[in-house]
Parts: C-alpha cells; structure tokens; sequence
C-alpha cells in the first residue's frame, strides 16, 4: 500500500535471487517464538492510497480487473513477454506494480517498452480472504521475474482500520493457522522462489494489523509475524523469503526497533516511501536521498547484512521536477551496495503516480535504467 512520506525455468530464478536478493533459500527459525487511518492532515507522511475515514483498500479489487485486450495467463506472458525487452542482471533490480496485477501481461509490457527493461519484480496485493496466488505467480514466472507478494492479513471489503477479527492477537492466538497453513503448502508445492511480504508499512496507523489499532498493543506485531512465519515454515515452504517491509520513519510513528522480529525470521528488509510533492495541503517536495536516508539507516542499525529493497516508491508531478526525481532515486539506490532493488507503484490514483505521467519522467527513468546498467 502506500504511506509514506513526503516533504519496493526455476534454476534461473532462482540463480536470479540469489543475484539480486542475497539468496534463494530464506532464513527457517523454530516453531514457537515471540517477539499504525491514516496520519492526520498536515503531517508529511500519509499513505497515497489512503485519505481520512476512507477504506484503506488501496483500490484493489479481490480479483483484479483486467483492461479491454488484456490477455491473460503464463501461455500469454510467456508470448508477450517474448516481445518485451529483456530484464536487466544490474545490482540495483528494477520492479513494478501495476493495477491489473500479475497476469496484466499488457500493462506490465507497457511499462517495460517505456523503460526500456522488463521488470525483475513484479509487485501484487491479497487479502487474508484469498488463497496463495499460483496463478499469478506462474504468470510472473513466466516473464522470467520474481513475485513480491504483500499479503494482508484483513478484509479489504472490512471496515478500515477498525476489523478486530484481524487483531494480531488472534492472529497470534492461532485463530487463522488453517488459512495461513494453506497458503505454506501451496506456496511449498510451487516451489520456486517467491518474495513475501506480509503486514506492510506496520510502523503507522493506518491498517488494522499496526499496534495502537484495533486493540493491538506493543509486542503483538512481533509475536503474529513470528506466529506466522512459522506456521508457513512447517509447511516446509523453504522456497519463501520474508520481507520485512515499514514505511519510512515519520514523526510519531512506532520505533523499527520494536517491530523487528528477528533476522531469524526475516530475508530481505524493505521501506515504502513516496514523494507527494506539493500535490496535497500538508506535502511538500522530498528528495530521494531525504525520503529514504533516516530509512536506510535504521534498517542498517536493526537488520545489519540483510539485503534492502525498496518495496513501494513513486513521485507526484506537482511541486518539482519529476523527471529528475526518477533520475535521483535511481541514482541514489544504485550507489547503495546493499540496496538490491526498488519497486515503482504504476498506478493512476491519489495523483498519477504512474512513470508516463509525464513523457519527460518516461524518459528520465528510461535514462536513468540504462545508466545504472552500463
């Protein structure tokens, strides 16, 4: 989702992870361990998706939609994707979300023709309503990319923040093992490697699973990820790495520190940060290194070693120049050694988030792609 700032054959895959990511084989701990609607107006780090008293769906439909002439599934990604340019073996991975998901083939190779590289990551959504995504995954397969799969655990049809059902306690309490089970299994049996990223951005207030909400209190984070995670890991799902993914540090929002679950629990750190510019009363103009810096840092201090992405980024046209700010990111995570990737979020919403909102920011980040890979 979105909140944040202002001012992320099988042999090859996973040789592909291994290059991009530090490794294919996540991390196993043992069974048993333990361990924030949005801002309010004016502060500078508020979820894009979200808006007071709006229900933090972030847009997505359970299913979905596709455009007119979309063609779906791994047969048709692995036609178009054909047709695409080819992923880039830089350090720095590039990645995207765009809103018909993982099997938009179109969407995805519109977004690869305008930068000139077909995206290493293909970023998707569900709900804890929704079984693993085989299908989805397959399609990302199918282009020769990595899932990053951000997995929610409440109803995106619920009532916002408040959805006690999804409390981390009973999330802790084993009130969801079966589900959760079931997703480990199927993910265990594709087999191939797929990036998980469960209860984004858990360091605000804007979803039901961050403490100070929906009856959570300190420590429950901790204790329902590591539940989770191990649920999964006796499935015997060793082909899923886990990505710890906040928002970047705002004033007011809950330490990293306190959230962390532990490197035995965790692959890959990332950070969601976005750019609003001066496109709402409260934002300002930020730049990459400002948005991310302080992140950076921290994530260095709390997870030292761990590979860092990027998991949720883009930038508003109002306030700047957005063509030099798609110049500036690309350049600032690529002098980062341990930044492997970043993850734009191609979507029209709040504000045209999308890397053609502008030709001229098409062709900066086109630029900019190919500068990192020479």
């Amino acid at each position: 989702m979105k909140r944040r700032l202002a001012g992320l054959g099988a042999s090859a895959l996973a040789l592909g992870l291994v290059v991009l990511f530090g490794s294919a084989v996540p991390s196993q701990a043992a069974p048993g361990g333990t361990p924030g609607a949005p801002a309010a107006k004016g502060v500078t780090h508020i979820s894009p998706s979200v808006t007071a008293g709006s229900n933090l769906t972030k847009g997505r439909p359970a299913s979905p939609a596709k455009p007119a002439g979309t063609v779906s599934g791994p047969q048709a990604m692995s036609a178009s994707a054909a047709l695409a340019p080819a992923i880039s073996t830089a350090h720095l991975a590039f990645g995207v979300g765009t809103p018909g998901g993982p099997q938009a083939s179109s969407e995805l190779d519109q977004v690869a023709n305008l930068v000139g590289e077909n995206p290493s990551i293909v970023l998707s959504y569900k709900d804890f309503s929704q079984a693993a995504p085989i299908d989805d995954l397959n399609a990302v397969a199918a282009r020769g990319a990595t899932s990053l799969v951000t997995w929610e655990p409440w109803l995106w049809s619920g009532n916002g923040v408040n959805q006690p059902t999804y409390s981390l306690k009973n999330i802790a309490a084993g009130n969801f093992d079966s589900y959760i089970r079931s997703w480990g299994t199927a993910l265990a049996s594709w087999g191939k490697p797929v990036m998980l990223r469960f209860a984004q951005e858990m360091n605000g207030n804007w979803y039901p699973w961050d403490e100070g909400v929906n009856g959570n209190q300190p420590g429950d984070f901790v204790a329902a990820w590591q539940h989770v995670h191990d649920v999964v890991a006796s499935t015997g799902a060793t082909n899923v790495q886990w990505v710890w993914s906040p928002n970047v540090p705002y004033w007011g929002s809950t330490a990293l520190s306190e959230l962390y679950p532990g490197a035995a629990y965790i692959d890959t750190v990332a950070l969601d940060g976005y750019n609003w510019g001066t496109s709402q009363s409260w934002s300002s103009w930020t730049s990459p290194s400002d948005l991310f810096g302080d992140g950076l840092n921290q994530l260095r201090a709390i997870a030292p070693g761990k590979p860092i992405v990027v998991g949720e980024t883009a930038s508003a046209e109002a306030g700047g120049s957005k063509a030099d700010w798609n110049t500036s990111l690309v350049s600032y995570l690529n002098a980062q050694a341990d930044v492997t990737g970043f993850v734009w979020f191609d979507y029209n919403k709040e504000v045209d988030w999308r890397i053609d909102s502008s030709s001229s920011s098409a062709t900066a980040m086109a630029n900019a792609l190919a500068a990192r890979r020479s």
